[in-house]
């Protein structure tokens, strides 16, 4: 199930803005640049240096929602009877 972005504070979806992308607040940076540049290796810092206008506090508030939303991983040793 998708995430609902509508309760993240950090992010807003603004038609005509990135055609309605999830960005983060205030910018025109889009989520998927964060965690594609995370997948890539990335760090925090890093990406923060990278986008003009994006915070740390604004990635790390985002980070901190989908860890929320995220369900936990099942442990493999349960996963078979």
């Amino acid at each position: 199930m998708p995430l609902d972005w509508s309760q993240c504070a950090a992010v807003e979806s603004v038609p005509g803005k990135v055609s309605g992308a999830w960005v983060f607040r205030g910018t025109r940076i889009p989520v998927t640049a964060v965690f594609e540049n995370l997948e890539d290796g990335l760090t925090i810092k890093e990406i923060v240096q990278m986008f003009d206008g994006l915070t740390r506090e604004q990635v790390q508030a985002v980070l901190d929602f989908t860890a929320h939303k995220t369900p936990a991983p099942i442990p493999p040793n349960t996963l078979s009877s």
